[in-house]
C-alpha cells in the first residue's frame, strides 16, 4: 500500500478493517427512557467542564435501546446527561455513557467524543413497567422503573427537547499521554421523527462502582420521566471550543 493510498483511505483504525463505517448514522425505532432527578449541586459542579455551565442541580439518567442502527447493528446504552449552557445556548452535556457494542464505543468516542465505556445495560418491558438496568462486569450499577405508556405527551414539545444541542468533551491523546485534542463538540440530531412519547411515575437507584461512578451524582428526588420512540440521524457536529488553542 502506497502513502497516497493510506492517506486516501484512512479514517479510523484498523486501516484495512475499520471498526465502524463512515457516518452519518441512522437510528430507526430508537427508544429512550429518561428519568430527570435532582442531585447535589456541589457534586454536579465538580464534573461539568468550563466553559459549560450547569443550569440547575438536575441530571437526566437515560436508557436507550437502538435495535436498528446503520452500520452499528443493535445495542443498548445507559448514562447521564446534564442540562448546561454554552455562551447562553441551552443544551445537554453527556457526562457518562455505558453500552454493549464495540462499534458503538469506537465510533462514538473517536468521531464526536461521547464518553462511552463497555458495560451491560438493558431496557425491557416487564408486564406494566419499563425496567432499565446497568451492570458493570456483573455488578449492578443502576436500576430504573417507569410505568409503561402511562400518559401520552405532546409530540411537538418532545421534538423540541430532542432538537436542543448536545455538548461533548472530546479528548484524544498524544503518544506520550498528553492531550493532542481537547475540545468541546456541539452536535444536533437530524431527520427526526417522534413516533410516540409518554410520561409516568418512575424510580431510580444508583449504586457505587469504582469504574462506573454514576452514583457520584446522587439521586435526591426523582422529578419526572419520559418514554420516547423515535427515528433520527447523528452526524451534524462542530467544534465550538478548543482548550489547546
Amino acid at each position: 500500500m502506497t502513502e497516497d493510498e493510506v492517506r486516501s483511505t484512512a479514517y479510523t483504525m484498523p486501516l484495512t478493517s475499520p471498526a465502524y463505517p463512515k457516518g452519518p448514522f441512522r437510528f430507526v425505532n430508537r427508544e429512550f427512557v429518561i428519568i430527570t432527578y435532582r442531585t447535589d449541586p456541589e457534586a454536579l459542579a465538580r464534573v461539568v467542564p468550563a466553559p459549560l455551565k450547569p443550569t440547575e442541580p438536575i441530571v437526566k439518567y437515560e436508557f436507550i435501546n437502538m435495535p436498528d442502527s446503520s452500520g452499528l447493528g443493535s445495542y443498548t446504552e445507559s448514562g447521564q446527561v446534564i442540562p448546561v449552557t454554552f455562551n447562553g445556548v441551552a443544551g445537554g452535556f453527556t457526562h457518562a455513557m455505558y453500552l454493549d457494542s464495540e462499534a458503538g464505543i469506537a465510533s462514538g468516542r473517536e468521531l464526536l467524543g461521547f464518553p462511552k465505556v463497555l458495560a451491560q445495560p438493558k431496557l425491557e418491558v416487564r408486564k406494566d413497567a419499563l425496567v432499565g438496568t446497568l451492570d458493570y462486569n456483573g455488578v449492578r450499577v443502576a436500576t430504573a422503573t417507569m410505568a409503561y405508556k402511562y400518559a401520552e405527551l405532546d409530540l411537538a414539545g418532545v421534538r423540541k427537547s430532542l432538537e436542543a444541542p448536545g455538548f461533548l468533551l472530546k479528548i484524544l491523546p498524544n503518544v506520550n499521554g498528553t492531550a493532542r485534542v481537547c475540545e468541546i463538540v456541539k452536535y444536533h440530531v437530524d431527520d427526526l421523527t417522534v413516533k410516540g412519547a409518554w410520561s409516568g411515575p418512575a424510580s431510580l437507584e444508583l449504586h457505587p462502582h469504582c469504574f462506573a461512578p454514576v452514583a457520584k451524582l446522587p439521586v435526591l428526588e426523582v422529578l419526572s420521566a419520559v418514554h420516547i420512540l423515535t427515528d433520527l440521524s447523528l452526524g451534524n457536529a462542530e467544534v465550538v471550543y478548543n482548550y489547546l488553542a
